[in-house]
């Protein structure tokens, strides 16, 4: 890679653009707004700035990753993918099915790689957890509980959580799109999702115009059920699954980067590594990317996949409105 480029400035954009200088230290990296403003401030690891993708797209780029807001996917994504410059466009892939279907049209006409970055998939024990599940660790599959939660405030600690893209409609916020992660990763698992119900609540404690609190109720196609809770709201990070099955029960936290398989007798840790690097998410995924655009095998996230993640949650959003809650 000579040329690699990163649309937006943010935090996910920043971690690219540092990534990407590990990988191709030789490599010039080119940025360019999601709005198209030319910041005065240094940008880090960026070797020009750009005022627009197609000025951009006149320097050879040989890949390009979307890291703007969902809602900005589609405008950004499209002029790369109709120059046959690959394309790696962050999750959610988009803000609405109208926008991914547009997507899709393109991608078939044009055929060029893309991916979607649902890094989460490349966690070391989410590959472990792939490996348990097909070989039946624990029998036929009964019922499964997801959960995830972390206060929204404390994720950017240094900027007005008001402000940010997660708490704000027009720019793709909203509990089910930004944890999204773990729709995705559940459907990767087990298949597609049915959804049976859902509550989504905006709570008067973040007083955001989005849902920062949701419960799903879902079932797999072989009718195992899948309960799904994701919030903004939790002071304390928590980010936990669990299936449990005929032979016992596999319980797989994410931050701890651990699997405990539980039978009526034992308690077994089946996989455990705290000290693994999360940016390694990140790295395997870019690499992971690379292969697909030279034609080897890959895991690539797919965009029909995560084209089935934006059809749930906007099915989700359609039959069950936010609930406006009130102390």
């Amino acid at each position: 890679m000579n040329n690699v480029a990163v649309i937006g400035l943010g935090n996910i954009a920043s971690r690219h653009r540092r990534n990407l200088r590990v990988l191709f230290p030789d490599a010039k990296i080119y940025a360019v707004s999601a709005s198209g403003r030319v910041p005065t401030e240094n940008i880090s690891d960026c070797d020009k700035l750009f005022a627009s993708i197609d000025e951009l797209i006149l320097e050879n780029v040989q890949l390009a990753i979307i890291a703007s807001p969902a809602p900005f996917h589609t405008h950004h994504a499209i002029p790369f993918i109709k120059a046959y410059i690959p394309v790696l466009i962050e999750k959610p892939v988009t803000s609405t099915l109208e926008e991914a279907k547009e997507l899709q049209q393109i991608a078939e006409k044009y055929s060029t790689p893309i991916a979607v970055g649902y890094c989460l998939r490349y966690l070391s024990s989410a590959q472990a957890m792939k490996e348990l599940i097909e070989a039946q660790q624990i029998g036929t599959l009964s019922y499964v509980n997801i959960e995830i939660g972390q206060y929204l405030p404390d994720w950017r600690p240094n900027k007005d959580y008001r402000n940010c893209v997660s708490a704000n409609s027009k720019l793709g916020g909203g509990a089910l799109l930004e944890l999204s992660h773990e729709i995705d990763y559940v459907q990767w698992l087990l298949g597609p999702l049915h959804l049976q119900h859902a509550i989504l609540q905006c709570s008067e404690q973040l007083s955001l115009e989005v849902e920062d609190n949701v419960n799903i109720l879902a079932t797999t196609s072989n009718n195992t059920i899948v309960n799904i809770h994701l919030d903004f709201l939790q002071r304390k990070a928590y980010r936990y699954c669990r299936f449990v099955g005929t032979s016992g029960s596999l319980e797989w936290d994410l931050i701890k980067n651990e699997i405990i398989f539980t039978t009526k007798n034992q308690v077994t840790t089946l996989y455990s590594d705290p000290e693994w690097d999360k940016n390694n998410m990140y790295l395997e995924m870019l690499l992971d990317f690379i292969e697909k655009i030279n034609g080897k095998k890959n895991q690539s996230i797919t965009l029909s996949e995560s084209i089935e993640t934006i059809e749930f949650i906007e099915n989700i959003k359609k039959t069950y409105p936010p609930i406006i809650t009130s102390k």
